[in-house]
């Protein structure tokens, strides 16, 4: 039974997370769908993050074993035909190995989220970023971010319905830059909590408006308490990028 490795894309809006639900609509169920139009097998395709509500992905990594063995560039065809007309594509299908996992053989995940800072609303990317009227300093954001590098007990950017054992990540990088009217952060770590970036871009959203400053993000890490994070940023503007093996 050949796995098939699966490196996706898909505007999150019309779903309800990557994860299949009963009776809501999923970036997951719509891949399951397809893979039995294709084959006639009901399947689970795995992925390496469950990307929540609204979240959309550049970079997710999900894998399938199927029963029969078709060239992977079939595979990725056929799946894109059946897809249509919904906001998701598979851009490559290869073979991977039998003990290759996506989720699991991960080593690290990479998420980007974008803030449009500008007085007027976003016209052509509605849902695919965060407005945000006040201008905003990406250098004091930035230098804000550093704080949150390395190890540490990330309680207080942990949602509270987290299930994950321990609040303890290594984020390895955490930047901020500018670009035109947008303000684009970079987070990468073996693994996040969940809402843990929303949480982490939300506080230094309040370093770029001048209402906190690095020290004021020190202070919120170190409470290791939720009610220290500053507003959680909405689930518009961020994007899984990339998972590495």
């Amino acid at each position: 039974m050949p796995r098939y490795r699966l490196l996706i894309e898909y505007d999150g809006r019309p779903f309800h997370g990557y994860q299949a639900q009963p009776g809501l609509a999923s970036v997951q169920g719509s891949l399951e769908r397809a893979v039995k139009s294709f084959c006639g097998e009901d399947l689970r395709v795995s992925a390496a993050g469950r990307t929540d509500a609204g979240v959309h992905a550049m970079g997710q990594v999900a894998h399938v074993d199927l029963a029969k063995a078709w060239p992977a560039e079939t595979v990725r065809n056929a799946l894109n035909a059946y897809l249509v007309p919904e906001p998701i594509a598979v851009l490559e299908a290869s073979v991977a190995e039998d003990r290759w996992h996506s989720r699991f053989s991960a080593t690290g995940r990479r998420y980007r989220y974008r803030i449009l800072g500008r007085p007027s609303p976003p016209a052509l990317e509605q849902g695919r970023v965060w407005h945000v009227k006040k201008p905003l300093d990406a250098d004091a954001m930035h230098a804000a971010a550093q704080v949150l590098v390395g190890h540490h007990d990330f309680t207080t950017f942990r949602d509270l319905a987290c299930q994950a054992k321990s609040p303890m990540k290594t984020l390895d990088v955490a930047a901020v830059r500018r670009v035109g009217e947008e303000v684009i952060l970079e987070f990468a770590a073996r693994s996040f909590l969940h809402r843990q970036v929303r949480s982490m871009t939300g506080t230094l959203a309040e370093v770029g408006v001048g209402r906190w400053t690095a020290d004021d993000v020190r202070a919120a890490l170190d409470a290791r308490d939720r009610k220290a994070c500053g507003p959680v940023a909405p689930a518009d503007g961020l994007y899984l990028t990339g998972v590495s093996y």
